[in-house]
């Protein structure tokens, strides 16, 4: 990663900020984007205390033109892109049949069309360098989690993407990364989107019990490094994986316990 250029989305909380330091202290440089002033700026400020050359970009990956900008400052400051982390997400958490539609499309905006866009805009640096793109995804991009249907859809879309762009670019010398950390402590769940479009404002995951931001950032830079094509990180996530392609209707039942458990869960009858 040695003056590498790496380009993150969602950089100022949780995996984000955490992939910023990993990749940074490995030596790259790093652009990174947020949509709020102040977690840019506080974010820059402790990675230019930690020595690791930086640039926040104030950006909504949800918005086309924004993305194309965040992608020309980064060339502008630094002249090349070797990685770009499709890592800006959001959750929701209600059953469908009480959701809001705005719900899903803000989620699928977030979370598939920043990946689209981003990587559309940062694509022929990235042809240029033959470096690598990644999407930091989750097992419900493989298996759908119920009152979760607008994030499971949004995971499926990245990874039906991404892998079509992976065989695409197969004799290209991109390399590209689909990440699925599992339940990571971050604040993903905090501000998930109720039914009604309100964040729900706290967990119902006992984060503590969770791999850190740290150790997922860790985990998806060695990765990057050794080139690989899949990261899924967890017992439960690969269990999930394997499961749902060997005995879907076995997974179906077992999924849905799961959920059924979290605190206030919607499926509770």
């Amino acid at each position: 990663m040695k003056n590498k250029v790496v380009l993150i989305t969602g950089g100022t909380s949780g995996i984000g900020k955490a992939l910023a330091f990993a990749f940074g202290r490995a030596g790259a440089k790093v652009a990174f984007s947020g949509r709020k002033q102040a977690g840019l700026t506080e974010t820059a400020t402790e990675l230019t205390a930690a020595g690791i050359d930086n640039l926040p970009i104030q950006a909504d990956v949800s918005v086309e033109a924004q993305c194309q900008r965040m992608v020309q400052e980064t060339i502008d400051k630094y002249g090349r892109l070797d990685v770009v982390i499709n890592n800006a997400g959001i959750s929701m958490r209600a059953l469908f049949q009480d959701l809001d539609l705005d719900v899903l499309r803000q989620v699928m905006g977030i979370n598939f069309w920043g990946t689209v866009y981003t990587t559309k805009f940062a694509l022929p640096y990235i042809q240029q360098a033959k470096g690598s793109i990644i999407g930091i995804s989750s097992v419900a991009g493989y298996r759908g989690l119920p009152a979760r249907t607008g994030y499971s859809a949004s995971k499926f879309a990245m990874h039906g993407f991404l892998e079509t762009l992976r065989t695409e670019l197969l004799h290209s010398g991109v390399h590209v990364l689909l990440a699925c950390p599992g339940f990571t402590a971050s604040n993903i769940r905090n501000t998930a989107l109720a039914a009604d479009g309100q964040q729900q404002g706290e967990t119902p995951r006992e984060e503590e019990k969770m791999m850190s931001a740290e150790e997922v950032a860790d985990r998806i830079l060695q990765a990057t490094i050794k080139r690989k094509r899949d990261l899924v990180m967890t017992t439960q996530g690969k269990l999930a994986v394997w499961v749902n392609k060997l005995f879907p209707s076995l997974a179906d039942k077992l999924v849905y316990n799961v959920m059924a458990k979290e605190k206030d869960s919607p499926l509770r009858k």
